[in-house]
């Protein structure tokens, strides 16, 4: 099972507390976790990546780790302390301005 730790706003369309459990057979990748996300939340669907080009929103982030993982790749593995469940997978919602 990928811990997943949603923004807030996510929180509140799905109805869920802060961190949910997907299962994701099979290689565990940023498109797996997303797609796996959707199938268990289909309230989030669209609203973590674009319907038509399945791309990341533009403000929201991807981290693992203490690693931004929102420009990898959609296929590129997750880090290993993510898979096995030691640490969470963090969608994040970006902040602008200054």
């Amino acid at each position: 099972m990928i811990r997943v730790v949603l923004p807030q706003h996510l929180r509140t369309l799905a109805h869920v507390g802060m961190e949910v459990q997907v299962d994701v057979p099979g290689r565990v990748t940023l498109r797996s976790i997303v797609d796996a996300i959707e199938a268990e939340y289909p309230m989030l669907k669209g609203t973590i990546r674009d319907h038509v080009t399945l791309e990341r929103r533009p403000f929201l982030r991807f981290f693992a780790c203490g690693e931004d993982l929102s420009l990898e790749s959609p296929d590129s593995p997750v880090p290993e302390a993510v898979v096995s469940g030691a640490e969470p997978f963090l969608v994040i919602g970006a902040i602008a301005g200054g």
